[in-house]
């Protein structure tokens, strides 16, 4: 008789193929040469973070096995080949100079704890708390009322709302409290239709888009826009930039409603949300309805009051526990499999940029010897590309600053596609369509935890609204300009 816990160990056909073709990648990156990749300086350690870079993105691609159980073996084996603490033998053997920089034992293990999960905790708690008050069902109906009670009128709702919130706060917060109020409307829907997966998916799009929004909607604008006004003294003000792209992730949000419509049809007519009676009544409701309110308000305004995004979340955690809202068994309720999950792309980001590996990868492209716009295309689809595995944030801190050196070595050149200004937005823009897999943003890993969207989802919909949104971003950019 098969237990159920090695009855998870069985393959399918697909799995019994992939597994040892991706085993077989990874070995070949780690044991070829450094000459073989022809980067000039390439050291080991950063050979290394390569094939586990390639094993992790082939792993999470073909989810060969849980996405979550990836992140743990990439951590796992990061640890031991590529940290300060990991095998002697490993860390020992080749010389200094060629070995190369070993990442922290401790930075790679601070990753659980990184303060994007505390606010994936957070936004969970504020979930939980919601959903046992009535609160997610009550809020839902309020926001939703406008668009009535067809499926697709209440996508779009939802689009449009989560995109108008990322633009003044963090697409990561906007996530956690849009699946609050997400949750009730699915519970309305045919188990058997396709139209949730295209509602739990208009999440991380429209999240992702909402940031572009705004020089605040998201870093990697911000970092855009430091470089565009301090170092190169372009003088490009919050209105110069709102005015471009609020009519950009307006147009991008409508296309992506009906994308989403056309590859997830409802099958249900209409979507009814009843308020149920729940446990919990008096006292306890006007503190879930309270701290909701106060945690909203201080995410959208972190930048007056200074509090951290990272550090609101955590305030229903200790308000909820305290009061008792959120028992020892509601923690099981957490999807802790997602944390594990983010836990793995964050470790990734980081033995990517403490290697050295991400910065020796853009500086060994030649941007200097290229006309202007294959240095357009190029530099976006690489942003493009990092950050669909490390943050936004990161890419943009990476990519921006080589960049802004090449442009000013480039001179008048750059005019002829839009000038230095489409070069450095247009990479902010890039890694804001970056959306391929469940780590790629914390809004995609949000989503996943629906258990409603596969990797496979998300990597159809982030290709087909990435493509469009880069071609328009940049035509935009380059016609119109900021």
């Amino acid at each position: 008789m098969t237990t159920p816990c090695f009855e998870s160990l069985k393959l399918n056909r697909k799995q019994m193929i992939m597994l040892p073709v991706i085993v077989l990648v990874t070995a070949f990156l780690w044991l070829v040469p450094t000459s073989f990749y022809g980067i000039d300086g390439l050291t080991i350690v950063e050979q290394r973070t390569i094939a586990l870079f390639a094993f992790a993105a082939l792993m999470w691609m073909f989810e060969v096995i849980p996405t979550w159980t990836t992140s743990v073996i990439l951590i796992v084996t990061m640890l031991l080949t590529i940290s300060d603490s990991s095998l002697r033998f490993l860390r020992e053997g080749p010389p200094v100079e060629e070995l190369g920089s070993l990442v922290s034992y401790k930075a790679i293990l601070s990753t659980f704890a990184d303060p994007v999960i505390m606010l994936f905790l957070g936004g969970f708690i504020l979930a939980i708390a919601a959903t046992k008050v009535g609160l997610d069902v009550q809020l839902a109906k309020w926001l939703l009322w406008p668009f009535g009670n067809k499926p697709q009128n209440v996508l779009l709702g939802f689009l449009l709302i989560i995109g108008l919130f990322s633009m003044f706060m963090s697409n990561t917060a906007t996530a956690a409290m849009m699946l609050t109020f997400l949750a009730p409307v699915l519970k309305t829907l045919p188990a058997d239709g396709k139209g949730r997966i295209g509602l739990a998916m208009a999440i991380p799009v429209a999240a992702n888009l909402g940031g572009i929004g705004t020089p605040i909607g998201t870093p990697p604008n911000a970092i855009a826009l430091s470089y565009l006004n301090e170092h190169l003294h372009m003088n490009v003000g919050f209105s110069d930039w709102t005015l471009v792209m609020f009519p950009y992730v307006v147009v991008m949000l409508l296309i992506s409603w009906r994308v989403l419509l056309w590859l997830y049809p409802f099958k249900a007519k209409t979507v009814e949300l009843h308020i149920e009676s729940k446990g919990v009544k008096g006292v306890r409701t006007y503190i879930v309805w309270g701290t909701f309110a106060v945690t909203i308000l201080l995410w959208m305004f972190d930048k007056l009051t200074g509090v951290n995004s990272n550090v609101v979340a955590m305030i229903p955690v200790g308000v909820f526990c305290a009061t008792g809202i959120i028992t020892k068994e509601d923690l099981k309720e957490i999807n802790w499999s997602v944390l594990w999950m983010v836990a793995g792309g964050i470790a990734l980001g980081v033995a990517m940029n403490k290697t050295g590996l991400a910065e020796h990868l853009v500086e060994s492209i030649p941007f200097d010897t290229w006309i202007p716009l294959v240095v357009l295309i190029v530099s976006g689809l690489l942003g493009y590309f990092i950050s669909n595995f490390i943050s936004n944030t990161a890419a943009a801190n990476l990519i921006v600053p080589i960049l802004s050196a090449v442009a000013v070595g480039m001179g008048e050149s750059l005019n002829a596609v839009g000038g230095v200004k489409t070069l450095l937005v247009g990479v902010a823009l890039s890694t804001s369509l970056a959306m391929l897999f469940p780590i790629s943003t914390p809004p995609n890993a949000l989503t996943h935890s629906t258990g409603l969207t596969t990797t496979r989802d998300m990597t159809q919909v982030g290709l087909i609204i990435g493509f469009i949104g880069f071609i328009l971003g940049y035509a935009l950019l380059i016609f119109v300009g900021i």
